[in-house]
């Protein structure tokens, strides 16, 4: 027993125990375990509907993309994930949690197969114990354990075989017969609405009759499919849009999963069935919860994001006028700086040109400028 499924099974063990004990009921312990397990996982759960439906929402503008960037792979996975980070979208969490169901379906059948071991607690010597009692008492022993040719039980490395639903005939046995029980057992009433949850749907097909007690376990598969079905058209609804491929995949998926519920609520306990129904009927209440809530605080959220961007985009286009009105600004300063050069400019080529015509140079003699003196004029005294 000292394996990591059995100590995955002793929580779940002790809950369904918790609630048998309170209730007296196999079948309302199994429904009331699967809601306690949906209430533990709903807050991730939430996390992943969040998620899947900001996909929804986003999947036009991913159609988008995938378009303009048909033949530019890396850039559309780099537009993707810039998308993926505005709208606050992971594309992953919604599948994650989607698997969760299937480890606590699993360890959920171990504790229905085995209920000495994996319900009750108690040890293998227990079990060994249990069934040298019935044998001693005369208890057919054929469903219960492994035999050989010759009509004896099988045992290896000194532990009995058990057939594959040895445990729950040998409680089965014990219960009716009445007979002793090793410390920490304590009677199981499978029944349920008159129904034997230890029974196997398809055994009863194979031997019908037209009773309530046969009836009703071949109608657990069938409720089990059907309750599947309409969680996941209801699903169906907010996960993304697709393409065509992606679109007919999902639409096999939808029909998939609701006959693999049903086979596997026929060739399993009834109980198993009883469990996948509750998941199913629970999961489609949180379902329609959880998309008129989040939908709402989604579009509250959508509209705060549009809000924030609206503001952002005002704040950068003031930004620019500020910047625009600046460079008008430097521009007007570079154009009156450039106006005095050329005034300046200007007034220098006028005092070049009337020093030019100065009668400081029509004195000159030679290196010497006023040796004629400032007002010389050679025509001053022409005659006329």
């Amino acid at each position: 027993m000292s394996t990591i499924g059995y100590y995955i099974c002793v929580p779940f063990a002790w809950l369904v125990r918790l609630f048998y004990n309170l209730t007296n009921s196999y079948g309302v312990a199994l429904i009331l375990f699967t809601l306690v397990i949906k209430l533990i996982m709903l807050p991730f759960q939430m996390k992943s509907k969040k998620s899947m439906m900001r996909m929804s929402r986003v999947s036009g503008q991913m159609q988008e993309l995938q378009k303009r960037y048909a033949k530019n792979q890396a850039k559309l996975q780099e537009e993707m994930q810039k998308l993926y980070e505005e709208e606050g979208v992971n594309p992953m969490s919604g599948c994650l949690w989607s698997f969760l169901p299937f480890p606590i379906l699993i360890a959920l059948y171990s504790i229905i197969r085995q209920p000495i071991t994996h319900f009750m607690m108690l040890p293998e010597s227990a079990v060994e114990t249990l069934i040298q009692t019935a044998t001693n008492a005369g208890v057919n022993m054929a469903n219960i354990v492994q035999l050989d040719k010759a009509g004896a039980a099988i045992v290896k490395n000194g532990v009995t075989q058990l057939s594959a639903y040895g445990q729950i005939n040998l409680v089965k046995a014990v219960q009716e017969m009445g007979l002793s029980t090793p410390d920490g057992w304590f009677n199981v009433n499978y029944k349920f609405l008159g129904l034997d949850l230890t029974a196997t749907p398809w055994e009863y097909v194979k031997s019908f009759t037209f009773t309530w007690a046969v009836i009703g376990v071949i109608l657990i598969p069938i409720l089990a499919g059907l309750s599947q079905f309409v969680f996941s058209k209801l699903t169906m609804k907010t996960q993304p849009q697709a393409d065509a491929a992606g679109g007919a995949s999902m639409k096999s998926m939808m029909y998939m999963m609701p006959l693999f519920s049903v086979y596997i609520a026929f060739v399993m306990p009834a109980a198993l069935g009883v469990y996948w129904i509750a998941q199913s009927v629970f999961s489609l209440i949180q379902e329609a919860i959880l998309n008129k809530t989040l939908s709402a605080k989604m579009e509250a959220e959508e509209e705060a994001r549009f809000q924030a961007r609206q503001a952002d985009r005002q704040k950068r286009m003031e930004e620019a006028r500020i910047q625009e009105r600046q460079r008008q600004q430097d521009e007007q300063k570079k154009q009156t700086l450039r106006e005095k050069q050329q005034a300046a400019q200007a007034a220098k080529a006028v005092k070049a040109a009337k020093a030019a015509t100065s009668t400081t140079e029509a004195g000159r003699v030679g290196d010497r400028p006023y040796a004629r003196g400032r007002a010389y004029k050679a025509d001053r005294y022409d005659e006329t």
